[in-house]
């Protein structure tokens, strides 16, 4: 009798996927009802930082530019107070083989595939992961299969993701194309235990560890460049591993500037809804995952996410659709960089916040990405035209996820909304309730969601009151 292949049980069986195509026994750092061994976790992949680095290095990932935008920065100063604009540098992580900072989790994956005997990789996306994976696959002599929801259910897929499908496929990778819905880690799950592939998944702890040379890297470059560290860096957010990796980097440096994520705001929006799928411009770095992968880490295609980044957030801030294609359009005007969209939602964020900081300080935009043709900003917006979106110049708070994009005027338009770091904290620490089943929580536990929020125990003790309530 054939192996039940229903979505139940392959889901039933996550686990012991999973091990079998990572290598690491997940069970082993469970500790009371809901705390785990975080740290344990990472340190069982078995690299250091400088061999981790060393591995980049073989790879061709790492060591990328630090700019200094002194352009943008002018500009910025232009609309703030006087005294105030700070110094805004930009970490150009396209200059990676594939193109994005996803190159340096896909390095130490797919070593560590090489190094295990696997004969292949596969990874669930519809990012620029895939063209990572697909890269450092092909250095390796790996195959690669990258699963992508590309596609709503009348087969109409965006061109952002499109090109990327497209170049996973000129690095050699077979791409499997899914429309939205929860099948994907299904899918995922499946090919894994029929093939037998490596898991580069992007929530494994090789994914967040390799994106801790990142951080390192930043720490380094601004101190040898201005002689300080940076006050503040900010990180583009979705499922929370460009967060995790990067603060984790800038600790390991002994770096204490203030991580700030920032993604952009598709409230009102559902990832997984069909009728919803082609009424965004951005298919990364939203609202979408940020806030739902921030309050529970542990919905991804790992027993247990790498990416923990509420432990590392100290802000969040939200910009529009609209507000990023402009600070696209001023990186190459003005800089002479063009950059794809997507890894410019830190840029917003920075244009904006750098505008509050005196003009001593240093705000640094910690990743960019290549772009392509579908990855600019004219298909894109004449994608969103076609799914009835309305484009236009104007106040930015004004805009309404799927139903408007809004350029601001001026780079002063451009503004940050504080997301609430105390409402996320407080759906997190409900969702890990829930698993209690009638299980009193240890001093451990309470320990472990003070690390896991970034707080204290006083504020985990008043929190865990209010939910029993």
């Amino acid at each position: 009798m054939g192996k039940d292949m229903s979505y139940a049980a392959v889901m039933g069986r996550k686990n012991h996927i999973l091990q079998s195509s990572l290598g690491i026994d997940f069970g082993k750092f469970e500790r009371d009802n809901i705390h785990f061994d975080y740290e344990g976790m990472m340190a069982a992949i078995g690299y250091n930082l400088d061999e981790i680095t060393e591995i980049q290095h073989d790879a061709g990932v790492g060591a990328t530019p630090m700019m200094e935008l002194k352009n943008i920065t002018a500009l910025a100063r232009k609309y703030a107070k006087p005294g105030f604009g700070a110094r805004i540098f930009m970490k150009d992580e396209a200059a990676n083989p594939s193109g994005s900072f996803k190159d340096r989790r896909a390095a130490l994956a797919v070593h560590t595939a090489k190094k295990l005997g696997f004969k292949g990789v596969a990874a669930a996306t519809s990012g620029n992961y895939g063209a990572a994976v697909a890269s450092q696959a092909a250095k390796q002599g790996l195959k690669a299969i990258i699963v992508q929801e590309c596609f709503d259910s009348k087969k109409i897929g965006q061109p952002e993701i499109l090109e990327k499908t497209r170049k996973c496929e000129a690095l050699g990778a077979e791409v499997i194309q899914m429309s939205v819905g929860p099948e994907l880690f299904y899918k995922f799950l499946t090919i894994l235990e029929e093939t037998g592939y490596f898991s580069a998944s992007l929530y494994s702890p090789f994914g967040i560890a390799g994106v801790e040379t990142l951080g390192v890297e930043v720490a380094a470059q601004i101190r040898q460049m201005t002689g300080k560290d940076p006050d503040v860096v900010v990180v583009t957010h979705a499922g929370g591993g460009n967060v995790t990796g990067t603060a984790r980097g800038l600790n390991s440096a002994g770096c204490g500037a203030q991580v700030v994520a920032a993604s952009v705001n598709l409230s009102g929006l559902h990832m997984a809804s069909d009728a919803h799928f082609n009424r965004k411009s951005f298919t990364t770095g939203h609202t979408g995952f940020g806030i739902p992968f921030a309050t529970w880490p542990d919905r991804s295609d790992m027993p247990r996410s790498a990416a923990r980044p509420l432990r590392y957030m100290d802000g969040y801030v939200l910009v529009g659709q609209g507000e990023v294609f402009y600070a696209t359009e001023l990186l190459a005007s003005l800089e002479g960089l063009e950059r794809g969209p997507a890894g410019n939602t830190s840029l917003a964020a920075a244009i904006a916040l750098a505008q509050e900081m005196r003009d001593d300080q240093i705000i640094v935009v910690q990743e960019t990405e290549y772009t392509g043709a579908g990855k600019h900003i004219r298909p894109q917006l004449d994608f969103a035209r076609k799914n009835g979106i309305n484009i236009a110049f104007g106040d930015t708070s004004m805009e309404i996820a799927g139903k408007s994009i809004i350029l601001p005027a001026n780079a002063g338009g451009i503004k940050v909304r504080d997301a609430d770091l105390s409402r996320l904290r407080t759906s997190y620490i409900r969702n890990a309730m829930a698993g209690l089943d009638g299980k009193q929580l240890t001093d451990g536990d309470l320990e472990y969601l003070a690390t896991e929020t970034n707080t204290d125990m006083d504020y985990i003790r008043k929190a865990v009151q209010n939910e029993a309530k």
